[in-house]
This record gives C-alpha cells, sequence and structure tokens, in this order.
C-alpha cells in the first residue's frame, strides 16, 4: 500500500511540473504535438529512473561514506548529463524521426530541473532504493501525463478561432494554470 500512495502521490498530488513546478521549460517548448510531447516524455521518465538509481547509490555508497556530501549537486549534473549523451546516441541511432522532433529539447534534459530535483528530492525524503526507484518512475509518468494532455489541449486550442492577442502563449498558460487546478483536485487522495 505504501508504494501505491508513492505512484499515486508522485503522478497527481504532488506533479513534478503541475506542482512542483520543475521541467517547465520542456512542458512549454515541446507540448505543441502529441507525439512530440509522448517522446519526451518517454525520455525524461527514462533519464530520471537511471539518474535516480545512479545518483541514489553515489549519493549512499560514496558520498555520505568519505563525508563529501557537498559534491552531491556536482556530481548528480555529470551522472545526468552522461546519461542523456547516451540516450541521444542511442535516440539517433533507434528511432531518427522521434530524435529530430526533439531537437534541442533533447539535450536540454541534462539540465531539466526535473531530473536533479528528483534525484535530490529522493534523498531528502530519505527513500530506499526500492522506494526511490518507484517515486522516479512515478514522478517520469507523471511528467509523461502532464506533458500528453497538455500537448492534446494544445492541438485542439490550435484549430481555436481565438483572439490575436490570446494566441500561443497567453493561451499556453491559461490552459496549464487550469489543468494545475485540474490535478490540484487529487489532493485529498494521498
Amino acid at each position: 500500500m505504501h508504494y501505491i500512495m508513492i505512484v499515486i502521490a508522485a503522478i497527481f498530488v504532488n506533479n513534478v511540473v503541475l506542482s512542483q513546478f520543475l521541467g517547465i521549460c520542456p512542458f512549454f517548448g515541446v507540448s505543441k504535438k502529441i507525439d512530440t510531447a509522448a517522446g519526451m516524455g518517454a525520455a525524461v521518465t527514462f533519464v530520471l529512473a537511471i539518474a535516480t538509481m545512479v545518483t541514489f547509490l553515489i549519493n549512499n555508497y560514496v558520498l555520505v561514506p568519505f563525508n563529501i556530501g557537498f559534491l552531491q549537486t556536482i556530481s548528480f549534473i555529470l551522472v545526468i548529463a552522461s546519461l542523456v549523451q547516451m540516450l541521444e546516441m542511442v535516440l539517433k541511432k533507434v528511432s531518427p524521426p522521434l530524435y529530430q522532433a526533439l531537437g534541442v529539447f533533447l539535450p536540454l534534459i541534462t539540465t531539466n530541473c526535473c531530473v536533479l530535483g528528483v534525484a535530490i528530492l529522493v534523498i531528502q525524503k530519505d527513500y530506499n532504493f526500492v522506494e526511490s526507484l518507484v517515486y522516479s518512475i512515478a514522478t517520469g509518468l507523471g511528467f509523461f501525463l502532464a506533458m500528453v494532455v497538455f500537448a492534446g489541449m494544445r492541438e485542439q486550442l490550435s484549430s481555436a478561432n481565438l483572439p490575436k492577442a490570446m494566441k500561443n502563449v497567453p493561451i499556453a498558460m491559461i490552459s496549464a494554470s487550469i489543468l494545475a487546478m485540474a490535478f490540484m483536485g487529487f489532493s485529498g487522495v494521498a
């Protein structure tokens, strides 16, 4: 039951984008088409899971035992950057269309505060390895869900007859705020 509560809280209640405001850059930048948003969501979920596992092990078996916790942020950033480089090379070979669609936003996963934030939150919440893995995957799924739903909203709004002053960024901000309020409805669940 504990793991189910972690999953529900990470996906709906404390959604990393809509509640904690981490990962806003790709949320607005890659959410014009559902397929691109889904690809970015999947890439971020993968990087979140792998990065959280590796940073958890580095923190607990290197930084804490050697009393060098002050190197936490820099070591986590190096791990995340390495993982994103590997993901970029794999996507370039396996799925060139997705690689082209993600464009500049794929390397930006390196600086996506969502990935670093989750790696740090896992340590702050004092989760064990399994809880960390569950939390990171659920957070990635929450990011994926927010991206795809928001992309669907933006696709529908692109064909709507809006006043010129409301097109693009203004309607995207209003839509994101409505989506965030919808996710706030889950706050009593977990």
